[in-house]
């Protein structure tokens, strides 16, 4: 008999009222059409979700289930490549400042009864005006204006034709259009819901919105009007449903999961990693019948910063910096605390998987060398007793005692501090931490992202430097790759940018993070991506009992 803490308890409460919930809905509305379960696709989101609205789809889950139900301009593919979606083909003037995106023509919003007689219409290109100024609207404050931040203007020239133009070059734009903030929405429908569009979504997915149950379930319906087909001319999506409920325990999550009650697990949780993973990151042969895990690059660096401009001494050493980065053996870290998912981060900021990225500019583990840093230190202040503090989050706990004692052996004392993740988010905008513990996923999927957090003129809190680092040489290269258009060129100036913050060490990178997948047997085509997006349109599940 399994023993349960109330939490989990009252979790699966929930999930089993879900349950019911779900079916008594599909019995009730499909008295005739009873839905096959192989043909549900059933997650769960411990996040909760906020709104389904795209232009506030700032979390990883309101993003996933917006990507389910909205589409853009573009779309990116799994190797990060801009693909046509709403939009077939485009052009970019030969001074890289205007885009125009030529519409396809059967592209329908899903049915609703605002639309008039036929309950829908095809998409034209001053939706897109609409769902863009919506962007830019102060009252509205989406959470994705700063998408359009380099945009001078944008039009629709007439139904089909769409043009953005730019107030400088930007390689990366079409990268930016990829995200759910820039979906295209209708007016008429949006107009009319006003903020309750959050929760009565109409957009051109692959799915539609059905019902909402907050805090309990979710479900999307097939949309059989959906514009895209496979390679073999099929019509998307194959699945009928996709359910998505709301256990906020991870070991409740996990256990349902394993029971074959949920489908898809994302990522690793502490509660359970070394009961599905072995020490060197490979599936548990206990479960090799029923599950199937895949992994891969994730744009994610996980780091510690310095906030260059404090006042203590040991912050504003170079020495003390670089000791830091040479202290602690960061495979051994990740083989013993993550069960080997993640790549130990022996290069820059830019993580494995970007244009960019070069393993072989950072710092590898190096005991004397760190103890040989330390003891220039000493020499040069007369402090034989060096201390600094890492603050952090419980979550990160383990990482930061692993390094306090690796670094206790090389002469340096390390103290912990640890704080609510809401508390730490604040201080370090504030330039109240003088070293903390951070991460950076990417906004979009170009390194001149994870540079800009080094850029002087984006200091915290008015942008993302939150380390304070400035350096000249940078900004100069920085603002020239704005404007290169040559994408070997631009890849060999974003490790040159790279290699120079690793110079002056204002960052301790710890790891480049995985996308770690766990699915049922019977789950095809589900699939990973550098920037783990959630895309169920070609997913579907085979009857293997």
């Amino acid at each position: 008999m399994i023993k349960l803490k109330n939490k989990q308890y009252f979790s699966l409460i929930n999930y089993l009222t879900a349950t019911c919930l779900f079916f008594l809905f599909f019995s009730c509305n499909n008295k005739h059409n009873t839905i096959d379960n192989t043909l549900v696709f059933r997650y769960n989101e411990h996040k909760n979700i906020g709104s389904l609205d795209p232009a506030f789809a700032k979390d990883n889950a309101d993003i996933w289930a917006v990507n389910q139900l909205f589409n853009g301009l573009v779309q990116m593919d799994s190797n990060l490549n801009v693909k046509p979606s709403i939009a077939k083909n485009w052009s970019i003037s030969k001074d890289a400042l205007t885009y125009s995106f030529t519409l396809r023509d059967n592209v329908y919003f899903h049915k609703h009864k605002l639309f008039g007689k036929d309950s829908t219409r095809t998409v034209k290109a001053l939706d897109f005006e609409y769902s863009f100024n919506r962007l830019i609207d102060k009252e509205i404050a989406s959470s994705g204006r700063w998408v359009l931040n380099k945009v001078e203007h944008f039009y629709a020239e007439n139904d089909s034709t769409f043009n953005i133009k730019l107030k400088q070059p930007f390689p990366a734009f079409l990268g930016l259009l990829t995200m759910k903030y820039c979906s295209v929405v209708p007016k008429e429908i949006v107009e009319h819901y006003g903020t309750e569009f959050r929760a009565n979504p109409i957009g051109t997915g692959p799915f539609k919105f059905k019902r909402w149950e907050e805090n309990i379930k979710l479900v999307f319906r097939k949309n059989n009007n959906y514009f895209e087909k496979d390679s073999n001319g099929n019509s998307l999506p194959y699945l009928e449903a996709i359910a998505i409920t709301f256990l906020p325990d991870k070991q409740s999550e996990f256990l349902q999961f394993i029971q074959g009650n949920l489908d898809f697990l994302n990522s690793l949780d502490a509660s359970y990693q070394d009961d599905i993973l072995t020490s060197k990151g490979e599936l548990r042969s206990k479960y090799k019948s029923a599950v199937n895990m895949i992994r891969g690059p994730y744009l994610n660096t996980e780091y510690l910063g310095f906030y260059m401009d404090s006042e203590i001494p040991e912050i504003q050493s170079e020495y003390i910096r670089k000791a830091v980065n040479y202290g602690f053996d960061r495979k051994k870290m990740m083989t013993y605390l993550r069960n080997g998912i993640g790549i130990p981060a022996n290069g820059g900021f830019i993580p494995k998987g970007l244009p960019g990225y070069n393993a072989e500019i950072g710092y590898s583990f190096n005991p004397e060398k760190a103890k040989t840093l330390i003891n220039l230190f000493k020499k040069e202040t007369g402090n034989n007793t060096p201390e600094i503090t890492i603050t952090t989050t419980s979550n990160y706990l383990n990482f930061c005692e692993y390094i306090q004692r690796e670094l206790q052996k090389i002469g340096l004392i390390v103290n912990i501090d640890v704080i609510p993740a809401s508390t730490l988010k604040s201080a370090k905008a504030n330039g109240k931490l003088d070293f903390f513990r951070a991460s950076w996923v990417a906004d979009y999927p170009d390194a001149q992202n994870y540079l800009s957090l080094y850029y002087s003129k984006n200091f915290a809190p008015n942008g993302p430097n939150y380390t304070h680092f400035k350096n000249e040489n940078f900004n100069t290269w920085y603002s020239q790759s704005f404007t290169e258009t040559n994408n070997k060129a631009r890849e060999i100036l974003y490790t040159k940018l790279d290699s120079l913050i690793m110079q002056e060490a204002p960052i301790v990178p710890l790891y480049y993070d995985e996308v770690v997948r766990f699915t049922r047997q019977d789950v095809r085509n589900l699939g990973i991506n550098p920037i783990n997006m959630l895309d169920l349109k070609q997913v579907s599940k085979a009857n293997i009992h």
